[in-house]
């Protein structure tokens, strides 16, 4: 099979796959002589910027995704929006970011920080699988401890956790907004 066979079946690979294309996945489809996925990403990569493509390859939680390209944001977002894509309210925002910057978290520790019950919330991030249960913690009762997911790297297009902004530069960029630094205050 040609490189150029090889570089459209992964192009397709990409387009199709509701998730992250992994080398593993691509092990799968090509039963003997599989090619290197990050190389033909890199290769497809060159020619997309060549022909000015409105969209990228991108490489998000351990594998490889076809993204638009942030200048037609809110063009695709205004078509999610008419399609009934759903959001997330604004306590599921801030429940999701204390679970990603303490995890793995108890429900207890989580509404400490908020200040209110999440039980709620917890439930419908666990319904969207952008949180899970990573176990049980050692304190009186063994409360559940939760984590984020696969699911959330590539809803927020992160390779790995590390890539979150620091507290310390998220506290910088607020600090023109002093409404918004005591919700910061309780990540810290």
């Amino acid at each position: 099979m040609a490189l150029e066979d090889k570089d459209l079946i992964i192009e397709a690979l990409l387009f199709a796959s509701p998730e992250p294309l992994t080398q593993k996945k691509v092990n799968i489809v090509f039963e003997n002589d599989p090619p290197n996925l990050e190389a033909v990403s890199n290769r497809l990569s060159m020619q997309y910027i060549e022909q000015g493509k409105s969209f990228e390859i991108q490489n998000v939680a351990g594998g490889y995704q076809l993204r638009t390209k942030p200048a037609y944001d809110t063009y695709v977002r205004r078509l999610l929006n008419k399609t009934g894509q759903l959001h997330l309210s604004q306590a599921a925002l801030e429940v999701l970011s204390i679970v990603a910057y303490k995890q793995p978290i108890s429900r207890v520790d989580i509404e400490a920080i908020r200040g209110v019950d999440c039980v709620g919330v917890i439930k419908t991030l666990l319904k969207k699988s952008l949180i899970k249960i990573k176990g049980r913690d050692e304190a009186p009762g063994r409360p559940l401890m939760y984590m984020t997911t696969e699911a959330f790297l590539q809803a927020f297009g992160l390779i790995r956790l590390s890539e979150l902004p620091k507290l310390k530069e998220i506290s910088e960029l607020m600090e023109e907004q002093p409404v918004l630094t005591d919700q910061i205050d309780a990540f810290k």
